[in-house]
């Protein structure tokens, strides 16, 4: 089925799709993303002058994620389309790759120097997707959607030049203040440990150290070897919380949890972390800069 679904979309695409000039009648471009990240991003910049609907919803885990007949119709109706890259959004990026044949589609990650990505420890040629998790990273990304956008529609330029302008001074701040709430741990607890790989630009931007029971990808499985030897790790570092994230069941941790009770040492869970997507639309943590903000406070008040 998930096969015969991805064909009937790449037919779709070949076929042709609805041209910009039919949307902008209507009144605004129509942008799809594939996440919540992107799609606030988007919407902070063209604002007004858009409609941008995400793929991928809460709790929805982008690298497990299967596209359905409605996402056909919508991606066949966007006018432009952006998503992640370096392999989040698994088989989906091959259908994205052949859209981007017959209308404007951007991978938002694929646009940074290969100097700022991370490349993924004893797997040569493949890259972290997780660009989101340094803000001063995603400063960049939203500085590439935003020259997109002017190239895709450069008679509103005047309005997404100021508007990006706004969003990316309030994202330096934000990246100023996590900055200074992380280096409040005491330096022998900054570890942070959640259930996938997938904290690595955020630890190596805030100068705290992550591990992942899972490889950067929930695709990957973890077995009793894994659970052992985080569990050995923080014994030894005496590590007080772990933590779960809203997007990936909660069980892998809970074994790490239990790993640890059985050897005498008390972990907690230290909170839910938003990974690879935001919270509740209407929500302080539905949107970027509230989710950043949101998983600072659950790691600083857990470890310190």
């Amino acid at each position: 089925m998930k096969q015969f679904l991805y064909t009937v979309l790449s037919l779709a695409i070949i076929s042709g799709c609805t041209s910009k000039k039919e949307s902008s009648e209507q009144g605004s471009l129509k942008i799809v993303t594939t996440t919540g990240m992107i799609q606030d991003a988007v919407k902070n910049i063209a604002g007004r002058n858009a409609d941008v609907e995400a793929l991928m919803g809460p709790g929805v885990d982008p690298h497990l994620y299967k596209a359905t007949q409605g996402d056909l119709k919508k991606l066949t109706e966007a006018d432009i389309v952006f998503y992640n890259g370096l392999h989040l959004e698994g088989k989906m990026g091959e259908v994205l790759e052949k859209l981007s044949r017959t209308k404007p589609v951007f991978a938002v990650a694929s646009t940074l120097p290969d100097s700022l990505l991370l490349e993924v420890e004893g797997f040569q040629g493949i890259t972290d997707p997780h660009i989101w998790f340094d803000v001063n990273l995603w400063m960049e990304a939203v500085k590439n959607i935003h020259g997109y956008i002017n190239e895709i529609d450069p008679e509103h330029k005047a309005y997404y030049d100021s508007a990006a302008q706004s969003f990316i001074k309030q994202l330096d701040s934000l990246h100023h203040a996590v900055q200074s709430h992380v280096l409040t741990i005491p330096e022998e607890q900054r570890v942070l440990i959640t259930a996938h790989d997938a904290f690595g630009y955020f630890g190596r931007a805030y100068n705290i150290q992550v591990r992942g029971l899972q490889g950067i990808s929930t695709v990957a499985e973890f077995g009793l070897r894994d659970v052992t030897e985080l569990v050995d790790f923080i014994i030894s570092r005496k590590i007080k919380a772990i933590f779960v994230e809203s997007s990936i069941s909660p069980k892998s941790i809970q074994a790490v949890v239990e790993g640890c009770k059985k050897k005498n040492w008390p972990v907690k869970i230290g909170g839910n972390l938003y990974s690879d997507a935001m919270g509740n639309p209407g929500t302080p943590e539905g949107t970027y800069i509230g989710m950043v903000h949101a998983n600072v406070k659950t790691i600083v008040e857990a470890l310190k």
